[in-house]
Parts: structure tokens; C-alpha cells; sequence
């Protein structure tokens, strides 16, 4: 009798442990339960779920009396019940202790200004992508590339012998011989097939000797700042990889097009302020610089190279478009700052950067071109930028082939290979070269 009974009370026991284990999603619980059926309890795990939660404590309030001094124990060098807990003033070292420092109060540090400065710099995530660029650096978008750009790729004395072959086998490099994986990172092939389409377009130099004048730079520094209306922005950060020439980009819009985008209202975005997602603070330092010394040969800025990579990108395309924008147009201020004077003005010769940005497969082109650094109001002449994207290289490049109901969706190997993509990177390359 005493044995049914005891096998009755583990049947329940075992039956409620289930219905616990459903309804609560913590790891612990599973582990406490099972010793329930054999009579026991471990109370290291299950007390957490069924214990009280003490509140905290809340702050003792000391009042000060105006004129009495409180009585404090500190001449007895110990607690003493009764007596006030002494303040003494903070201990000066009389040496820099890093691992005790504590930094002053915003309002007392030297760079500290009443108005706030908005910055952008290589990870801000802006809400409205490229209108929000456009806004911020008063310019104007034109949709492909200009055909002066486009025009010189097309020329079979700018192409390189067996390019499409060539190319092809640059990506099969990257992405298939390079690795024994199944699925090779993205933070691999990425850089290896930028670098090695950028070794492919450095063998022109042989007959097209300007080439020769030109110098990659890689963990730079840029600084500008401008005023938009009432407030003080910033781009600044290191930016990728930067391509620096001894002598600039030709212009591409002529003086007619410069002057006709004054009639252009600037695309707004309200109710979304401007200023979002853009870095504040009230710490800062008015700064322009182009990241060089004074003295370095290769002080123009040519094309910038911008590389997303990781499997989960941290900047979508419309992200990183904008950010294409914003720092080409930090690029080229800084470097028109440092010509003519921050004093905001028309610039009798426009100063054009490019950008390049990719994933390993999809690529986006930007062309711009600062006319002006008179940036405060929207009236007026504005810049210009012209914007090509998600212009794929190849479709698939797979190790093994991708095989569905034994059909084969997408052959081992490269396949959907795009000639029109690398033509517009030469082309930009050879920009200011031909």
C-alpha cells in the first residue's frame, strides 16, 4: 500500500515538473526539476525561481544644518555608531594614474562650446541614406555616371589584353582557389578581389605613364567642417583606402551645368530632422585636414575605396551609398579649405573626388564634384553627385555546385560574370590619366 503511494506521489510531482518546464524558459529550471522525481531538491538552482527579490536599499539622506558643524569620527579613525561618516577632500597623487583617472565635467573641458557639433564618421547609419547626404553637402544627384567617364573604357587602347579572361580569373582566385572551405568569409575574398582587380588596372601603367603618379594610402585621417543653416557639422575618422595622384581629376561638369543647378530646390525630408543619427556632442575642435603633411607629393585626392564586408553588413547599400557621398565631399572640402581659404565662396576650379565601394560581388560608383563651399543656405550654386549602384561583377561564384531535387540550380564555379561592371572601375581608374 505505502509503495502505491509513493509511486502515485512521484506521478504527480514528475506531471507538474512537465508543466513547469513548459511554461518557464529559464535554462536553470530544467536542470532542478529532474532530481524532483527521486525525492530530492536542489535549492542552489530552484530557490532562484521561487525567491523574493529584496528592493534596494534606498540612499541615506544627510541634511545640512547652516551653521552646525556635524561630529564626525574621523579623529578615531574607525566607525563609530551615532557619528557622521567624515568627507575628506580628494587625494591628489601628484602623478598621472591611468588606471584611476577621472575625466572633468564636459562644462570644464577646454574644447567645450555651447553649440553642439553633428558628426558623421565611418559607422553612422543615417535613417534617409542618400537624400540625407545630399541634404547635408547641399548637393545635386544625377543618376549613372557622366559619359566622358564611361567613354574611356570603351577605347580599346585603355583595355587590357585578355581583360575579360584576366578578370575572371582574378575572381576565380579570390574566391575559389584561395580556400579549401565550403563557404569562404566574406571578410576574405573581399579585399582580395578589390586589390587584385586594382593590380589588374595598375599594369596600364606601361602605356599610360601618369599612372605612375599616383599612390594608395590606407588608414588616413579626414577632418572638415562646415556650417548648414544654423548648425556646425563633421566628417571625420579614417575611411578606407585611399587612392592619392600628384596632379587632380579634370572637371566634369562645365560652368553652364554648375550655374543651372542653382534653380534646383534641394530634396527635403520632413518631418525627419536632418541632424539624425549623426553623432552629438559639445567637445570639439574646428578642424580641416586632408590626413597628409603639407610637403607630401600626392596631395589630390582621386578615388576612395570603401570595402563592406562581413556576412551581416553593418551598412545596407542605401547606407553605404551615403556614405560614399559624405566622405567624397569631406575629401574634396578639406582639400578646397586648404587651397583657397575656409572663407565659403564659388571655387573658380571645381575639385572632383571618386568613390568605389564593394562587397566582394556588388559594387557602387560616385562621382562628385564640389563647386562650392558656401554650404550655410540652399539657395545658390550647389554640388553635384553622380551615383551608380548595385552593379553586380558575377552572379554565383560556388565552390560545389547548388543542387535542388537533383537538378543543378547553379554550377561549381563562376557563372553570371558582368563585363559592364569592371568596365565602369577602369574607367574610373584611368580617370585623369587618358
Amino acid at each position: 500500500m505505502l509503495v502505491k503511494m509513493f509511486k502515485a506521489t512521484v506521478q504527480r510531482v514528475s506531471t507538474s515538473a512537465y508543466k513547469i518546464t513548459q511554461n518557464c524558459k529559464s535554462k536553470d529550471s530544467h536542470s532542478v526539476l529532474i532530481m524532483i522525481p527521486h525525492g530530492r531538491r536542489c535549492l542552489s538552482t530552484s530557490s532562484c525561481l521561487y525567491g523574493k527579490i529584496l528592493p534596494r536599499k534606498k540612499p541615506r539622506v544627510v541634511h545640512e544644518i547652516a551653521g552646525l558643524e556635524p561630529i564626525t569620527y574621523a579623529d578615531k579613525m574607525h566607525f563609530v555608531p551615532g557619528l557622521a561618516k567624515p568627507k575628506f577632500p580628494p587625494w591628489e597623487r601628484g602623478w598621472k594614474e591611468p588606471n584611476h583617472y577621472q575625466s572633468p565635467k564636459l562644462e570644464d573641458m577646454p574644447l567645450y562650446k555651447d553649440k553642439p557639433c553633428y558628426i558623421f564618421n565611418q559607422r553612422t547609419n543615417v535613417l534617409e541614406g542618400v537624400r540625407q547626404a545630399l541634404w547635408l553637402s547641399k548637393s545635386v544627384l544625377i543618376k549613372g555616371l557622366p559619359d566622358q567617364i564611361l567613354t574611356l573604357a570603351e577605347d580599346p587602347a585603355n583595355q587590357i589584353e585578355n581583360q575579360d579572361e584576366r578578370v575572371q580569373n582574378a575572381i576565380k582566385n579570390s574566391r575559389l582557389w584561395d580556400t579549401t572551405e565550403h563557404r569562404p568569409p566574406r571578410e576574405r575574398f573581399c579585399p582580395l578581389v578589390l586589390n587584385r582587380l586594382l593590380h589588374l588596372c595598375g599594369g596600364l601603367q606601361v602605356t599610360h605613364p601618369e599612372l605612375a603618379k599616383r599612390i594608395l594610402a590606407e588608414k588616413y585621417s579626414l577632418a572638415a567642417t562646415w556650417r548648414r543653416g544654423e548648425d556646425v557639422f563633421q566628417v571625420r575618422g579614417q575611411n578606407g583606402l585611399l587612392l592619392n595622384s600628384m596632379t587632380p581629376l579634370p572637371v566634369v561638369a562645365g560652368q553652364e551645368q554648375i550655374q543651372s543647378t542653382a534653380d534646383q530646390a534641394l530634396e527635403t525630408f520632413y518631418p525627419i530632422v536632418p541632424t539624425i543619427d549623426l553623432q552629438n556632442t559639445h567637445v570639439y575642435q574646428e578642424k580641416n585636414d586632408t590626413g597628409f603633411r603639407k610637403d607630401y607629393p600626392y596631395t589630390h585626392a582621386h578615388t576612395l575605396f570603401l570595402m563592406e564586408m562581413g556576412n551581416t553588413p553593418k551598412l545596407l547599400p542605401e547606407q553605404l551609398r551615403a556614405k560614399m557621398v559624405m566622405f567624397t565631399f569631406g575629401n574634396a572640402l578639406a582639400r578646397a579649405q586648404a587651397l583657397y581659404g575656409k572663407e565659403p565662396s564659388i571655387l573658380e576650379k571645381p575639385i572632383v573626388v571618386q568613390s568605389v565601394a564593394t562587397n566582394g560581388r556588388l559594387f557602387q560608383f560616385v562621382v562628385f564634384q564640389l563647386n562650392t563651399t558656401d554650404l550655410q543656405s540652399d539657395s545658390g550654386v550647389k554640388n553635384l553627385a553622380w551615383v551608380d549602384e548595385d552593379q553586380p561583377l558575377y552572379e554565383f561564384a560556388k565552390v560545389k555546385p547548388l543542387i535542388k531535387k537533383k537538378v543543378v540550380q547553379v554550377p561549381a564555379g563562376l557563372s553570371g560574370y558582368q563585363p559592364n561592371t569592371f568596365k565602369k572601375f577602369l574607367a574610373l581608374y584611368l580617370h585623369g590619366a587618358v
